[in-house]
């Protein structure tokens, strides 16, 4: 919990954006030995978006930063602080949070990238609470994008029907009155990286490199550990940080979780016993979009009155790392 005797950080808009393409599972049964009843009973996903080739990480961020401008009311000149949660950021360096900043014309912002894989935008908004409550923030812009087709092995079928492309955007500040961010969990596991990972790329297999055949800049996933993991972590996060905000199940009013694979999110709703009509779910439209997919959900949860000011809200992730998060939020 936060000490009374800081500043609180409220989530005052948010915004999100998706790609025009649509690919299907029908489109993908053409490109990979797969079906749409395969993807469908094993993961709840219908169709994802594709971003183009010309598309930048940046540009869908930058894109969900408008959005989430235009919905808080907040200009560009007035963030003073970006923080992009990414893994696949434009380049190495300049950071993607850079780029973005030029593109929305925040030139008052410092700006940086944050990985951590699907839990990125939880971390991302964290921090944001950190650096606002000590005063060193008063506007955060805090992002989740990520172009998972770039880093896709698309003759991979266990792992290429799950993903899909786009961003979200929330933009935090001290809001006189509200709790704002009640509480947060966060936690981490390197010693199993490699069950979600991408061998290839960094230092340890630089791209090019002598080894880089064998370490493709690719996902590679252990699916069935993955969701053992994914399951007992955001049930964990999820209890914990209710204790931690003192606010039980029945006082949420809308579950966010990570959008991954329907059958996690069924767990975690009958570990919690918690109806599934209380948990925001866009997965069959959207794919696993790593850091941007619970930052997307948030915003639809925001624009299509799934809560409203002073109701609480949970939101719970899990990605590579391992790492996983949850928050509680007065809205």
């Amino acid at each position: 919990m936060q000490p009374e005797t800081l500043r609180t950080a409220s989530i005052i808009g948010t915004g999100s954006y998706a790609p025009d393409r649509v690919m299907t599972n029908a489109d993908l049964e053409k490109i990979v030995e797969t079906s749409d009843e395969w993807i469908t009973t094993r993961t709840g996903i219908k169709e994802r978006r594709i971003a183009g080739p010309e598309m930048t990480t940046s540009e869908m961020a930058a894109r969900a930063a408008l959005a989430a401008m235009e919905n808080s009311g907040v200009k560009a000149e007035e963030i003073d602080l970006i923080i992009c949660a990414t893994v696949t950021p434009d380049m190495f360096f300049p950071n993607t949070a850079c780029f973005v900043q030029t593109r929305i014309g925040a030139v008052n912002a410092a700006c940086f990238d944050l990985s951590a894989a699907c839990s990125g935008f939880l971390f991302g908004v964290e921090t944001a609470r950190a650096y606002i409550a000590a005063g060193t923030a008063n506007t955060v812009l805090v992002i989740g994008a990520d172009k998972l087709s770039s880093i896709v092995d698309w003759k991979d079928r266990n792992t290429c029907v799950l993903f899909g492309d786009g961003a979200g955007a929330a933009i935090l500040r001290h809001r006189e009155g509200s709790r704002g961010v009640m509480a947060t969990r966060m936690g981490s596991n390197g010693g199993l990286a490699e069950i979600l990972y991408i061998p290839g790329g960094g230092s340890a297999h630089p791209a090019g490199g002598p080894t880089s055949a064998e370490n493709p800049v690719t996902i590679r996933m252990n699916g069935r550990e993955t969701y053992k993991h994914a399951v007992t972590a955001m049930v964990e996060a999820s209890q914990q940080v209710l204790a931690d905000a003192g606010v039980t199940s029945s006082g949420i009013a809308c579950f966010i979780p990570h959008q991954a694979n329907l059958r996690i999110i069924e767990a975690i709703a009958s570990r919690l016993d918690v109806s599934m009509d209380r948990f925001m779910i866009n997965l069959d439209r959207y794919g696993n979009t790593s850091a941007a997919a619970v930052a997307i959900a948030l915003d639809e949860a925001n624009r299509t009155g799934r809560f409203k000011r002073g109701d609480k809200i949970l939101m719970v992730v899990f990605g590579g790392g391992l790492t996983w998060a949850a928050s509680v939020v007065e809205w």
